[in-house]
C-alpha cells in the first residue's frame, strides 16, 4: 500500500509539473523546382526554401511563478533537396563559418539557439539569433526573403552588410513587453569572442550592436532598425525602415534601406521596396517591385520585378509559384534562380514548390 502510495503522489508530481511546463516540436519542410534564365548562364534544379526556410526545431516554456517564464528555442535550417544541415557561424566573422565536408554537414542549430526569461518587464534573451536589422526586411516583404521574389533591396543590404546580416551568435538581446500601447521593440549586443592574436584579427571584430522600435495600431504598422557589426576590413551599419498598411481587401508595404562600410574601397549600397499581398479564396496573389543601387564606382544598379502565387490546399500545406525578372545597369550584374546575368544583363527567375509545416 505505501508503495502504491508513493507512487500515486510522484505521478500526480510529474503531472503539476508537466501543467506548467511544455516542449514542442515543430519545422517545416519546402522544395521547389527552379528555373533561371540570365544572359551568362543558366539554371534548372531542384531547390529548397522557395516560400519558406526549411527547418527543424524544438521550443520548450515554463512557468516559474508571479508571471516569470523560462524558455528555450533551439532550431536548424535544412536543405530539403539534400537533406543536408546548413552551416552556423561561431565569430560573426566571415572566418566564423567552417567549412562543410562535403555529404556529411550534420543538423546544427544555426536559425536560433536561444534561452529566455520573460515577465513583465520584457524578455531578455541570450544565444544566437536574428538581428533587429534582419526583421523589416522579412517581416514586410511579401516574399519573406525566400525564393525568387526576395526583394532586390534585401540582396544588396546581405551582400554589403556581412556575417550577421541575418543573424548573430555570442548575443544578449532585450525585446519590450507586448501591450504597451502597440510599441515594440528589440535591443541586442553579440560579441566576436576574438582574443587578438590571430593576425588580421582584432578584439573586437564581430562585436556589434543593433536596435528596432515599432508601431502596430489596427491595419497600421511601421518599424524602423539600425545595425553595426566591426569587421577587420571596416565597419558595417545599416539603417531601414519599412511599414504596411492593411486595407482588407489587399495589404501594402514599403521599405527602404541604406548600408555603409567603412572599408577602403567600399561603396554603400540603398535599397527600397514597395509590395503588396492580396487574399483570393484559399490562396494569396503576392507582387513586388524593388531596386538596389551601389553609390560611386558606375552607380550599380539592379531593379526586380516580382509575381507570384500561394494556394493553401489547409492549414499546414501550401503550393506556390512566383516568377521575377531582374534588370541591371552602371555595371551591375545581380543574378536571379540560380542563373548569372552578366554585366548590365538581364535574368528571370521561376519557383514552384510545395510547402508543409508541422
Amino acid at each position: 500500500m505505501k508503495k502504491t502510495l508513493i507512487a500515486l503522489a510522484a505521478f500526480a508530481a510529474a503531472g503539476a509539473a508537466s501543467a506548467q511546463s511544455s516542449v514542442t516540436l515543430f519545422g517545416i519542410v519546402d522544395a521547389a523546382v527552379t528555373i533561371g534564365r540570365g544572359d551568362a548562364t543558366d539554371f534548372t534544379g531542384l531547390t529548397t526554401n522557395g516560400y519558406n526556410s526549411s527547418r527543424l526545431g524544438f521550443r520548450g516554456v515554463e512557468d516559474l511563478g508571479g508571471g516569470l517564464q523560462a524558455s528555450f528555442w533551439l532550431e536548424a535550417g535544412i536543405e530539403t533537396d539534400t537533406g543536408l544541415g546548413q552551416a552556423t557561424n561561431e565569430t560573426n566573422l566571415a572566418s566564423g563559418t567552417g567549412a562543410a565536408v562535403a555529404g556529411r554537414q550534420g543538423l546544427t542549430f544555426n536559425r536560433r539557439s536561444t534561452i529566455s526569461l520573460a515577465g513583465g518587464f520584457g524578455e531578455l534573451r541570450v544565444g544566437r539569433d536574428y538581428t533587429p536589422a534582419f526583421w523589416n526586411f522579412t517581416v514586410f516583404d511579401p516574399f519573406g526573403t525566400n525564393g525568387v521574389g526576395t526583394n532586390q533591396a534585401y540582396l544588396g543590404y546581405a551582400a554589403a552588410y556581412g556575417p550577421t546580416a541575418v543573424r548573430a551568435s555570442n548575443s544578449i538581446g532585450y525585446f519590450l513587453p507586448r501591450n504597451i500601447g502597440g510599441f515594440y521593440g528589440q535591443a541586442q549586443y553579440h560579441f566576436g569572442e576574438q582574443s587578438g592574436a590571430v593576425a588580421g584579427i582584432g578584439e573586437d571584430d564581430g562585436n556589434g550592436y543593433g536596435l528596432r522600435l515599432g508601431y502596430a495600431a489596427g491595419p497600421f504598422d511601421v518599424a524602423i532598425a539600425y545595425g553595426n557589426t566591426e569587421l577587420a576590413a571596416g565597419d558595417r551599419t545599416n539603417l531601414n525602415v519599412a511599414g504596411a498598411w492593411n486595407f482588407g481587401m489587399a495589404k501594402v508595404v514599403a521599405q527602404y534601406s541604406r548600408t555603409e562600410s567603412d572599408a577602403a574601397g567600399a561603396f554603400d549600397v540603398n535599397g527600397w521596396m514597395l509590395g503588396a499581398t492580396a487574399p483570393v479564396g484559399a490562396g494569396e496573389i503576392r507582387a513586388s517591385y524593388g531596386q538596389t543601387e551601389v553609390d560611386g564606382g558606375g552607380d550599380a544598379r539592379g531593379r526586380k520585378l516580382a509575381l507570384g502565387y500561394v494556394h493553401n490546399l489547409s492549414k499546414r500545406t501550401a503550393v506556390y509559384t512566383t516568377i521575377a525578372r531582374v534588370r541591371n545597369d552602371g555595371g551591375a550584374s545581380f543574378g536571379i534562380g540560380g542563373a548569372a546575368a552578366g554585366v548590365n544583363g538581364d535574368a528571370t527567375g521561376f519557383d514552384l514548390g510545395v510547402r508543409h509545416s508541422f
